[in-house]
């Protein structure tokens, strides 16, 4: 699945907290949809959450569902095209950014090489990722821990994630 031109589901995180993060992640679901080889299935809420890192703004975060018909490698090269093209520079490890875009899963996937881990390595301990990705795939099995996403959900302290009104 999703190698050779094969069709492969994948589940990505979006967060920014620079500039109007709310709109850039918005435009950022528009380019991903207009991607040649991506198709956007569903998308989370949005979620405002404290940042990891250094002192900086909250961070704005969502997640969403892709149909890709690209290889992992590929598909995470167009998902730092797609960052560049918002502004992302990469300066300072956990450090503000108007874009992040981070592949979480594929299909059932494990990988691990110099340029690409999958499952993503810090995917059970982010309450920020679970939270709106149980949203809108809470059956998806983590193939690493066999869990579903919804009991990673359940194992972490989601206390600082807060979903933002509709009007928001």
């Amino acid at each position: 699945m999703g190698r050779c031109g094969e069709a492969g589901r994948c589940a990505i995180a979006l967060g920014g907290n620079l500039a109007d993060p709310l709109t850039t992640l918005k435009a950022a679901l528009v380019t991903l949809a207009q991607t040649p080889g991506i198709a956007l299935e569903a998308h989370s809420s949005w979620y405002q959450t404290r940042a990891v890192g250094p002192p900086q703004p909250d961070f704005i975060n969502g997640c969403a569902l892709l149909q890709v018909q690209l290889t992992p490698p590929l598909l995470l090269k167009k998902l730092l095209d797609i960052e560049a093209q918002f502004g992302r520079v990469r300066q300072e490890h956990w450090g503000p950014r108007t874009l992040d875009l981070d592949l979480l899963l594929f299909d059932n996937l494990i990988l691990d090489t110099p340029t690409l881990v999958l499952p993503h390595p810090r995917l059970r301990e982010r309450a920020f990722v679970l939270v709106p990705l149980a949203e809108i795939a809470p059956n998806w099995v983590e193939p690493v821990s066999g869990k579903a996403i919804t009991e990673l959900a359940q194992d972490i302290d989601c206390s600082g994630v807060h979903r933002l009104t509709a009007t928001e």
